[in-house]
């Protein structure tokens, strides 16, 4: 009786595994065929995948997530939320553009002109400041798309700053040698935009519709005459039942066979036109997974376009969100504004911002950017838990960044200048720290999101290493000697305090490894000590 129960399980197993399959989206590749290789767009082929050594040692990157959305300066997704009635961005629309019945998001489009951007002097300030490769923003959910892409017209050549956004940066990364990477975003458009298909529910526009349904007829005689509005909004569909970012069956209305297959076009063009070092995809797994096997297409094909550049050899890193662990095994799992509270023996990733993702002026009006120092512990303890940091500096609409970001760069420059061989090479130790922070629960609520949750004090320490060398980083200033309990019977030879030529003085006993006090410390944000083992 059990072995017929266990039968029929089996059987409504394998029948519901074969109902989703029927249900996903397969996206036509006649138009962008995928390379051949080793790879196969499957979650079992991809688990072939390791981690290229390149990225291991790199630890930090820096990232322009710039778009159309910076030039209001109003902070993140300000395309969904100036169709938010009564929400602050909405309020903020209707007094610098107009109602979203009359001024929709294409008219921010239109407004964005990037007229001082100067890509080569940004790298060139990141390289200085210690990046060790670069990410540039193909498009986010707003559905711009930031070269001149061949499959959609709502591209930043044809309109708003009438410039190739992602060439520029392209260039200006090739010449100082960065590695590169770009981020695609627009998989959510399908959602991200719902609101717009809305209208106020009060006031003198009660009734009358946002300008998310508009059509290309619409156009006649205005700037945007000749294109479609649809493909920009892509709202012919049944709004949603409620917000959904992993694609929830009965509540996100499905995306269409022309939108997955729109998507896999525009993003394939993107890969075979630019060959990136790593790809972004601010996806939970993969773009539009498990609707669509766009994802598992665009990754094999990325993967097997990778190794036949580079000679038979995989360099390339794929990053995906809230991964399983046999996921983790396909691409390098990203954690958003946060990291694990314990070490990984996978690599992974952090991105993060020193403010909003998208140009927020009140940040900068209120002091609200993460400090030098924030950035720089946070790096510490990303690399002693085998981490990398990717961080974006955001950039305004007019394609600068202000004094105050630019200081705090300087300060991540000046504590790199310095300590930089205590992060860039390295590996983690048997351990990744010891002190209060360690012994604390810190755990990540989806994505990510668990930043600025946990200080550091004195007694907060990280580890890493470089064959005989260990790194031994204090996670705030020390007042007193420093114990660091798991150094009580390591074979030490010599310990050296970065930035300083005074003598250490220091000694071994059943509590610890004991480091008397510098008379002098060579700066505030984090001491690192270089001991060389027997």
């Amino acid at each position: 009786m059990k072995l017929k129960l266990i039968s029929v399980i089996c059987i409504l197993l394998s029948f519901c595994l074969k109902a989703q399959e029927n249900k996903m989206v397969v996206v036509n590749t006649q138009n962008e065929p995928m390379a051949q290789g080793k790879f196969e767009p499957t979650w079992q082929s991809l688990s072939q995948y390791k981690v290229p050594e390149w990225f291991r040692n790199a630890k930090f990157g820096i990232w322009a997530h710039w778009g159309p959305q910076c030039q209001a300066e109003m902070g993140d997704w300000y395309a969904r939320g100036m169709y938010e009635e009564g929400g602050w961005q909405y309020n903020s629309h209707l007094q610098k553009y107009g109602h979203p019945s009359k001024v929709g998001f294409k008219e921010v489009i239109n407004d964005w002109k990037a007229q001082n951007w100067n890509p080569e002097k940004l790298v060139a300030l990141y390289k200085r400041v210690g990046a060790q490769y670069f990410f540039v923003m193909a498009n986010h959910h707003d559905n711009l798309d930031l070269w001149d892409s061949k499959y959609h017209e709502w591209n930043s050549v044809r309109v708003g700053p009438k410039k190739d956004i992602v060439t520029g940066w392209v260039s200006a990364a090739k010449k100082y040698k960065l590695p590169l990477g770009i981020s695609v975003h627009s998989s959510h458009a399908w959602t991200f935009y719902e609101k717009a298909q809305k209208s106020d529910t009060i006031g003198q526009f009660a009734g009358i519709p946002y300008d998310g349904k508009l059509t290309k007829a619409d156009g006649k005689g205005t700037w945007w005459d000749g294109l479609d509005p649809q493909e920009l909004y892509v709202q012919n569909h049944e709004p949603s039942k409620g917000w959904g970012w992993e694609w929830q069956e009965g509540v996100v209305t499905p995306p269409s066979q022309e939108y997955c297959d729109d998507f896999y076009n525009r993003t394939m063009d993107l890969i075979n036109k630019y060959n990136p070092d790593l790809i972004y995809f601010d996806d939970t797994a993969l773009p539009l997974y498990p609707v669509s096997d766009a994802g598992l297409k665009l990754a094999a094909h990325y993967y097997n376009l990778n190794m036949a550049t580079h000679n038979g050899k995989l360099e390339a890193v794929l990053f995906g969100k809230i991964l399983t662990d046999e996921q983790k095994k396909c691409m390098v799992w990203d954690v958003e504004r946060g990291a694990p509270d314990k070490g990984q023996e996978l690599a992974w990733q952090t991105c993060t911002c020193i403010g909003d993702w998208h140009y927020n002026r009140g940040r900068y009006n209120d002091n609200g950017y993460k400090s030098a120092t924030t950035v720089i512990r946070t790096l510490v303890d990303i690399v002693s838990k085998n981490g990398n940091l990717l961080l974006n500096i955001p950039v305004r609409g007019d394609g600068s960044i202000d004094d105050k970001e630019e200081a705090i760069l300087e300060g991540i420059a000046k504590w790199m200048d310095v300590n930089k061989e205590s992060i860039f090479d390295t590996r983690p130790w048997k351990i990744y720290g010891e002190g209060p922070s360690v012994e604390a629960t810190n755990k990540l609520d989806g994505a990510g999101f668990n930043e600025g949750k946990t200080g550091f004090t004195a007694k907060d320490i990280r580890f890493n290493q470089n064959g005989k060398k260990l790194y031994v980083t204090l996670m705030n200033v020390p007042v007193e000697d420093i114990l660091v309990k798991n150094l009580s019977s390591e074979k030490i030879k010599k310990i050296e305090m970065l930035g300083s030529k005074e003598k250490i003085t220091w000694k071994q006993s059943s509590e610890g490894l004991i480091i008397k006090k510098p008379e002098k410390l060579p700066n505030e944000i984090a001491i690192v000590f270089k001991i060389t083992l027997n």
